[in-house]
């Protein structure tokens, strides 16, 4: 089949490609930032430039297949906001798809039966399948709860508690029961709808086939690991608190702990089990499925992780018609250009960012307490990086092998702000280094920032070229 899927920078999306192409299946990736899907498998699928917001890139995405796979919703912003969006993007590609002549749309969404008594986060989760209903495409509607695998950032909130607190004190949530899924299994399922015509037009619920309380996940997780949590439960935790603490002591941030914790606070087991019918499989069990993830993760490199998802900070345009504040440093160095770039491309996560790492983690730690990312993201891999990366509280907005690299900020910040490093030769052998900050204030408060910090960055950012391009 010819097929289009959505959101295939994500966490499920960039895992299912490969998936399909070994299926046998062509696959065409609909992406707001084409740059972000690897070289390696941009080169075996059809890229298209596109946005759920912009119907005639839809259209032009969406001609010609037979299959599309919607797997976009929003995290960030209030419920309002989130939820409108989610509606807006799914009205738009049920009508394109319509146009289109596709034959089927398979949405992954969230898992829970009594829609008034979900979080806001995964009624609209539930509502964007009934949006997408509206159109004349018939929708195969698969509902997960907790998916675990490396990278998913419900997995490493689990992973990071039991590693961290051998004794926690936790809300009541942790006696809701879940029903988890190994990421394998999700995606097992998502393949195996494509050959079967009885799928198409339904709502089935995908589970591993076990149910826990949150806190026995807890407990089973630190098993795995070879460590015991005790756990005290106290009726005192709102969802905010819980959310921030979650912030401050996993990697996951506030925008993304808030909704989550919503969704905790709610039983979410399979209710009905049609699809192991049609889709019969072999189940991976909740302990082999976190031995498995944890595996993965030490010591090889987890190739989709949750961070590879932008926040709204590393979306918004660049306004490049006004002028920002600039500190700008050139430093010389005896390395040959691609040996200097070889030490930019290693900058943040475990190589630290070569002066003053006490300060970078003062600061990363300042924006968790406001909820923003902090420095605990790290990087996907300490040496190779893609446009889409996240870099402690950066992301990798512009990358060209052994001559540039521009990380956009995701700090929180009042305005928008960035940092460039350029490698070139040097006239009479060795290589220059061009390390450019770029800021632009949004009102006084973004300027009196700016000013305030003069110190630090002129003291920081000019040590820091220097530093990359010593020996």
């Amino acid at each position: 089949m010819k097929i289009l899927v959505t959101g295939s920078t994500g966490y499920i999306g960039s895992q299912l490609v490969p998936e399909l192409l070994a299926a046998g299946h062509r696959v065409r990736c609909l992406a707001r930032n084409t740059a972000k899907l690897p070289a390696s498998l941009a080169a075996r699928v059809d890229v298209v430039r596109g946005d759920a917001f912009d119907r005639p890139s839809l259209a032009a995405a969406l001609g010609g297949c037979d299959v599309a796979y919607y797997l976009i919703h929003s995290m960030s912003g209030s419920a309002d906001a989130f939820a409108a969006r989610d509606r807006e993007a799914a009205r738009n590609f049920a009508a394109a798809a319509g146009t289109a002549g596709v034959a089927r749309i398979v949405y992954l969404g969230g898992l829970g039966r009594d829609r008034s008594g979900l979080s806001e986060h995964l009624r609209s989760r539930q509502e964007t399948g009934d949006v997408l209903r509206e159109g004349s495409v018939p929708v195969t509607e698969l509902r997960a709860a907790i998916i675990v695998g490396s990278g998913s950032a419900s997995f490493e909130i689990m992973r990071d508690l039991a590693k961290k607190l051998p004794f926690m004190i936790c809300p009541r949530w942790v006696a809701s029961r879940c029903e988890p899924i190994a990421v394998r299994d999700v995606l097992v399922t998502l393949v195996g709808v494509l050959d079967e015509p009885r799928t198409a037009g339904r709502i089935f619920e995908i589970g591993g086939g076990e149910v826990y309380t949150y806190g026995e996940l807890l407990r089973i997780t630190a098993s795995v690991m070879g460590r015991r949590v005790r756990i005290l439960t106290v009726p005192l935790l709102s969802p905010r608190l819980s959310a921030y603490w979650l912030n401050l002591v996993t990697a996951v941030p506030m925008f993304l702990a808030f909704p989550l914790v919503e969704g905790l606070r709610y039983d979410v087991v399979c209710e009905e089990h049609a699809i192991r019918d049609l889709l019969p499989c072999r189940l991976t069990p909740f302990r082999a499925a976190v031995a498995a993830a944890l595996q993965r993760e030490v010591p090889a490199v987890v190739e989709a992780r949750w961070t590879g998802a932008s926040t709204e900070a590393a979306s918004r345009p660049w306004p490049e018609a006004l002028a920002p504040l600039v500190d700008g440093r050139v430093a010389l160095s005896p390395l040959e250009p691609a040996a200097l770039f070889d030490r930019v491309r290693r900058v943040g996560g475990a190589t630290g960012w070569y002066f003053a790492n006490g300060l970078w983690e003062l600061r990363g730690a300042i924006d968790r307490a406001l909820g923003g990312v902090g420095m605990r993201r790290g990087r996907r891999d300490p040496v190779e990086l893609r446009v889409g990366d996240a870099v402690d509280f950066w992301r990798v907005e512009r990358f060209e092998e052994g001559h540039l690299l521009t990380l956009r900020a995701e700090m929180k910040v009042p305005g928008q702000a960035r940092l460039t490093f350029e490698v070139e030769a040097a006239a009479g052998g060795g290589s220059r280094l061009l390390q450019t900050a770029e800021f632009h204030p949004e009102g006084l408060a973004g300027r009196a920032y700016w000013w305030s910090l003069l110190p630090v960055h002129t003291l920081v950012f000019g040590l820091m070229a220097r530093r990359i391009a010593a020996t």
